[in-house]
């Protein structure tokens, strides 16, 4: 059997957790990614992998044979990018990580445009709100919204990230009306459990810039999940524009203190600087900068 191909068997079973999801991803039998594995064992004269009939564990030098291995299988993917780039058409798998409101409400929806533009590109999209390390998750480019660390990655701007509050018609007609931001102190704000979303909610009008102080009964970690929430009635919502936009237009969310403006959040894409720009890379920064960057960028 070709090593390498039982290499990328071996860590797509330790990724994935079974032999069965593997060979569901790989479209071949557990039968096959087993024997892949055990050919590995052989050659090497190690066990990597404990195995029972419930679960399986990867050994002490099956961890290390492990993370060397998605290094070889990185640079062998990086020398058949080369060849791609010198005939300098996109061509390949891209991992990409957005937030998850973003993602599926302003990169999914255009994402087709990217793909049917390049047909021999795929895309693997991850979501999550969470601070990802692209180098050692092994991305090649996050989407970021927030203000960003000094981390070495290069960033392109795209267009900032606009927040709106709104509430429930229903909600605003059984509670005292919100007329300033400090109003929101006495009334149900939904929290958002990441940045400072979580206790703080910031305005900008005639007084100045304000920070409001916000608690709530219900914290998610999720902004599609505050959405049922607060169309429902539960409280005060500060999420994404686009987000909010449905549910703005057919009247089932109402904005709240419109007349002040909120504070917006930049938001960039990132990629490392010592990965080369393969053409597939490129390409989608470029198309990425085109959808979603700011209007002088277009």
């Amino acid at each position: 059997m070709d090593r390498l191909t039982s290499m990328d068997i071996f860590v797509k079973a330790v990724d994935l957790g079974s032999f069965s999801a593997a060979a569901n991803a790989l479209q071949m039998s557990p039968q096959l990614v087993g024997k892949h594995i055990q050919t590995l064992e052989r050659h090497m004269g190690i066990r990597l992998l404990n195995r029972t009939t419930r679960r399986q564990s990867l050994t002490d030098i099956g961890k290390s044979f492990y993370e060397r291995a998605r290094i070889i299988l990185a640079e062998v993917e990086a020398a058949d990018s080369l060849v791609a780039e010198s005939r300098s058409v996109p061509r390949g798998r891209l991992k990409i990580n957005a937030p998850v409101t973003f993602a599926i409400h302003a990169l999914a929806p255009r994402l087709h445009e990217y793909l049917s533009a390049h047909p021999e590109v795929s895309v693997d999209l991850t979501m999550a709100n969470r601070f990802v390390d692209m180098i050692e998750e092994g991305y090649d480019a996050v989407f970021r919204v927030g203000n960003l660390s000094d981390s070495g990655l290069i960033a392109r701007p795209l267009a900032p990230y606009r927040l709106v509050a709104c509430a429930a018609p229903s909600y605003l007609a059984l509670h005292d009306p919100i007329r300033t931001p400090m109003d929101l102190q006495g009334h149900e704000c939904l929290g958002f459990s990441h940045t400072e979303l979580r206790t703080h909610w910031t305005f900008d009008g005639p007084e100045g810039r304000v920070s409001v102080p916000i608690s709530g009964r219900l914290m998610v970690d999720n902004g599609e999940a505050l959405l049922p929430a607060a169309v429902a009635g539960l409280g005060v919502m500060l999420q994404p524009e686009e987000l909010a936009r449905a549910a703005l237009e057919s009247g089932r969310l109402a904005v709240v203190l419109a007349q002040y403006s909120i504070p917006t959040r930049p938001m960039h894409i990132l990629y490392a600087p010592d990965r080369r720009l393969t053409p597939k890379l490129r390409s989608f920064i470029d198309f990425a900068v085109e959808a979603f960057g700011p209007k002088d960028s277009r």
